[in-house]
């Protein structure tokens, strides 16, 4: 195995964490936490093996569990890292929380009963709990989401007193509180329901992949795939941030992983820290638009729009292999630039010889992907892959203490026999199979280790899905008031205003928005914020209805990207030691495909697959938007086989722009001046 692999990068990223500031515990309260993790990932897991509770108790329970934890684990202020135990305070509001989410177990039938009458009971539950609920989010996400929300639940107060043009008629206390928790349609809404079902099980799906080995391999992939080319160690970070993209549900997640081998990389290989740094924040962020996962976003999506889950993820798949087309292009270019040379051949791995070594880790990935493709629900899906997962790591540390390779393959013929069971008998038999390779690591030389790597992936996977799961509760805070005032319509009528003399100018305008409420916001809320607000508009000037939610999602992706508040391009200043800004920037530069796509893809949908298009309009819309990014690339950078002038730079910017529209005539020119431009520089760069 290579080096550049195995080897540990000693950086210190302290001064960026992606959720909040996590305390350091120890003794008691470290055990206390790690005990509330484990039951909270058990509980998530029997939840969709066995569904034992109604749709609305699994949520308030969700909620209840983010809570113990949150307040055990964060402080409230940033001096609270520091400390080594749980401060009495935070311990009560802890139990509290935890406690409140049972109110809907014991009085659900009450609840529906007077649905719409509170009692003075539900609206001291239903306060205290959205005051919870706002704090443990301000502690994890930070201020930026919690003041949203606070301001939508403030106009949900007093936006009767606002200008008739964005005034509601007035809603009582008991009224919105109960909108805010009591129903399914706040805090306890589909953000939060997804959450408890789909996403929480897919990040530990990731955690296990992520112990088994999988990082290691994507590197791997990467490095004997493409590090010899020229500029390889950012090619690099391309491919394997994109691989990793595939099974994480967070961008900067991603950076703070992946970022802590390819940065350091790309510098010692001649890439400035701010081209290394936005490289690696570019990549990160592109695997919020990957399939299958895509940042946990297509399972919200398909359950939002109510829509298979397939369709979301193949209107996907075209523009992430655009994105990540730019991102290798723009690195490509950059390394020409710089006349900077690959990764020594005797330094890279052989990805052939990684691939059959630890091939088996893609099973569990392709069986997923798999099942959504072929009508398994997502939870299903998602409980198959982290079971097989679970079955894989469990059984490779009994196989590698079998000596005789006869024997060893007769265990995994039945141990695949065994998996393989859930198609006729479901998911029992296979918890079984799990409960007995849990017996046999417990007694076997060395298997207590696999056993602890086990539970580490089920702590750590209930901690990573905190930040995701707070963020889908609080985010159910604009979903209620938008659902009780309509609010929404208005930003959408000034958008079908604006659409009626300008379609471009309501995108730009839809554009800027998602960008702005983005900011500093995880992915997920992103979503659910733009597509309350700015996707219905979109979609009566005409947009399909898929084409239009892409379309703000992929901006508020860019949000991330996008400075003054760049979450990736600072998580990737903590290990490049370079400017936040200066990284958000080139990141902004590098990622052009991500704000040129989805407007090529509402002027033409079949670049998302959409509209029922013929496989010639798709192949015709994926050249012409290869041809722009082509053209972007080389304006952005300034070479293509030589370094380009200003002049030339912006022939090809112009050039790329009219291939945007779906004109027959700016198709046309932007053909024409594309291999105009470049025919010029082949010519050019031949004379010399």
């Amino acid at each position: 195995m290579s080096a550049l692999v195995t080897e540990e990068v000693h950086e210190d990223t302290s001064d960026f964490e992606e959720h909040g500031h996590q305390r350091q515990l120890i003794g008691w309260a470290s055990r206390l936490v790690m005990f509330g993790a484990l039951a909270f990932s058990a509980y998530q897991i029997s939840v969709a093996a066995f569904h034992p509770f109604s749709s609305l108790i699994i949520r308030s329970l969700h909620v209840s569990f983010l809570i113990f934890l949150i307040f055990m684990l964060y402080p409230a202020t940033k001096s609270g890292r520091t400390q080594q135990s749980i401060p009495w305070y935070d311990l009560i509001l802890s139990i509290f929380g935890f406690a409140l989410g049972f109110y809907h177990l014991v009085f659900e039938a009450d609840l529906i009963e007077r649905s719409g009458d509170p009692t003075t009971m539900d609206l001291v539950v239903a306060t205290a709990a959205s005051l919870l609920v706002f704090e443990a989010a301000r502690r994890v996400v930070g201020w930026a989401l919690t003041l949203v929300c606070g301001l939508f639940l403030a106009y949900g107060f007093f936006g009767q007193y606002l200008p008739l043009s964005i005034a509601h008629r007035g809603f009582g206390f008991d009224q919105i509180v109960s909108q805010l928790y009591l129903g399914s349609d706040g805090i306890l809404g589909t953000p939060t329901l997804v959450s408890a079902t789909y996403i929480f099980l897919f990040i530990l799906f990731g955690t296990f992949l992520e112990n088994a080995g999988m990082i290691r391999l994507f590197n791997a992939l990467a490095l004997g795939l493409v590090g010899r080319a020229q500029g390889g160690p950012a090619k690099v970070a391309v491919i394997s941030s994109g691989l990793m993209g595939t099974i994480s549900g967070s961008g900067v997640a991603n950076v703070l992983t992946v970022g802590q081998f390819t940065i350091p990389l790309m510098k010692r290989f001649g890439y400035s820290s701010v081209f290394a740094g936005a490289v690696e924040a570019t990549s990160s962020m592109g695997g919020q638009i990957m399939p299958p996962v895509m940042g946990a976003v297509a399972f919200i999506m398909a359950e939002t729009l109510n829509v298979a889950y397939s369709d979301i993820v193949m209107a996907a798949i075209i523009p992430a292999m655009l994105y990540y087309f730019t991102a290798f292009w723009m690195v490509h270019l950059e390394a020409g630039r710089l006349k900077l040379l690959g990764i020594p051949a005797d330094q890279c791995p052989n990805p052939w010889k990684e691939l059959k070594a630890s091939w088996y880790l893609a099973l569990p990935l392709a069986a997923l992907v798999y099942m959504l493709f072929h009508g398994f629900t997502p939870m299903f899906a998602g409980m198959m892959g982290l079971t097989l997962t679970a079955v894989l790591i469990l059984g490779a540390a009994l196989a590698a203490r079998i000596s005789q390779v006869a024997l060893r393959y007769v265990f995994w013929v039945a141990i695949a026999l065994g998996a393989s069971s859930f198609l006729e008998w479901g998911i029992v038999p296979v918890l079984g199979l799990i409960a007995f390779l849990v017996a046999l690591n417990f007694v076997v030389k060395g298997g207590r280790d696999t056993l602890r790597t086990m539970k580490m992936a089920l702590i750590d996977g209930a901690k990573q899905a905190l930040g995701v799961g707070i963020a889908c509760a609080i985010v159910g805070v604009i979903i209620g008031v938008l659902t009780l005032t309509g609010a929404a319509s208005n930003f959408a009528g000034f958008i079908l205003e604006v659409g009626k003399t300008s379609l471009f100018l309501s995108l730009v305008l839809t554009m800027v928005a998602c960008i702005i409420l983005g900011m500093g916001i995880p992915t997920i809320p992103n979503y659910i914020i733009t597509s309350s607000i700015a996707a219905p508009a979109l979609l009566k000037l005409g947009v399909p209805l898929i084409v239009s939610h892409m379309f703000v999602f992929y901006f508020g992706i860019m949000a991330d990207l996008t400075p003054p508040v760049a979450l990736a391009a600072f998580a990737a200043a903590s290990i490049a030691k370079a400017s936040a800004m200066k990284i958000g920037f080139k990141a902004t530069q590098i990622a052009i495909a991500g704000f040129v796509v989805p407007f090529m893809a509402v002027y033409d949908p079949a670049l998302m697959l959409q509209g029922d298009p013929t496989w010639m309009a798709v192949v015709y819309i994926v050249l012409k938007a290869l041809l722009a990014i082509y053209l972007w690339g080389c304006a952005a950078i300034g070479y293509l086989w030589s370094p380009l002038h200003m002049g030339e730079r912006i022939f090809a910017a112009a050039s790329a722009a009219l291939l945007v529209a779906a004109l027959p005539a700016t198709d046309e020119a932007g053909f024409a001046f594309g291999l105009m431009f470049i025919a010029w520089n082949w010519w050019k760069n031949r004379k010399r």
